[in-house]
């Protein structure tokens, strides 16, 4: 068996309807994302945000077939990073729903694996996704018996072959029609404002990120109308960083519209139902004449190699 394996990290959502209350208080109770430092009082906090939310979160997943589509993508593309590259193990570990870190790294110690890479499922840093999903991790690591050499790959937002794969994506989605005719909607999950303010870099990396994307984009003369960026699924009545996704969308009458998910990798209950279904609902009230929405990376070979590439090199630092 390989002595060198690597974890894929990522949110987590639920696999059925039942597992949608266990997520909600699994995500609210993250201090990470309710900043509210009596464990106590945020445990109250999110309790009550998971019984006004849960209804319609369960509505919400039934419109997707009963849940969310993250672990099947993820495990499909374990299978193809496996079968691509005998020479290293490729699991994953999830933050708020099975599988937690803890099981992982106790089946990864009974393989004896001695050398771990750590991949962040999410392009660019924050402590909202990120951290915490690291912090959760090495919780996991000092709670157990395990002590792996590890690395970790905790972002990629401005690698010039993920930006690739982004464009290509776009292309996809695109097919024959006129890229000039469509305005190109860069959609990115919401923070909070004041977690900017505190320092965290997120939003810096997004619009990075589309920097880049647009240089490879003018390279291959692939020109659209506009190129625009928005936050999507903001929660509560805090400020967080703008504009929405659903209000750029609402203005965008008689326009047609490609929208790429920006800040997932692996689609999810926000591309499937916000992007695929809410803000498509959006786009036909706004009288859009064409919506689209780009799918994520999910199991495809090139993001499969991409991964690989990224993991041999983390090995191979001393």
């Amino acid at each position: 068996m390989s002595k060198q394996a690597v974890v894929l990290f990522n949110m987590g959502g639920p696999n059925s309807l039942f597992e949608v209350e266990g997520f909600l208080k699994r995500l609210f109770s993250d201090p990470h994302i309710l900043n509210i430092p009596n464990t106590f009082a945020r445990n109250m906090v999110a309790n009550f945000i998971t019984s006004k939310r849960l209804q319609a979160a369960k509505s919400n997943y039934k419109a997707i077939g009963g849940g969310s589509p993250l672990i099947r993508h993820t495990l499909a593309l374990t299978n193809v990073l496996n079968a691509l590259d005998s020479q290293c193990f490729y699991t994953y570990c999830m933050r708020y729903t099975p599988p937690f870190a803890k099981d992982v790294f106790e089946d990864l110690r009974l393989r004896g694996v001695e050398s771990l890479v750590l991949f962040s499922m999410y392009p660019q840093y924050s402590t909202t996704t990120t951290k915490s999903s690291l912090v959760d991790i090495k919780q996991a690591l000092c709670e157990s018996r395990y002590s792996p050499k590890i690395r970790v790959i905790e972002r990629y937002f401005n690698n010039y072959q993920f930006c690739e794969l982004i464009v290509k994506s776009i292309q996809e989605a695109l097919g024959d029609r006129d890229p000039s005719e469509f305005t190109l909607l860069f959609s990115a999950h919401a923070i909070p404002q004041s977690l900017v303010k505190k320092g965290d870099h997120y939003p810096y990396e997004c619009e990075q990120n589309i920097a880049l994307v647009k240089e490879i984009l003018d390279t291959k003369q692939i020109g659209f109308k506009q190129i625009l960026h928005s936050y999507q699924s903001k929660l509560g009545p805090i400020k967080w960083v703008g504009p929405t996704t659903q209000s750029v969308i609402a203005s965008l009458t008689n326009h047609k519209v490609l929208v790429f998910p920006l800040a997932f990798t692996i689609d999810n209950s926000e591309t499937d139902y916000e992007l695929s279904i809410e803000c498509a609902h959006i786009a036909k009230e706004a009288g859009v004449r064409e919506y689209i929405v780009a799918r994520c990376f999910n199991e495809r070979e090139d993001f499969a190699k991409f991964i690989i590439s990224m993991a041999k090199g983390a090995f191979a630092q001393s």
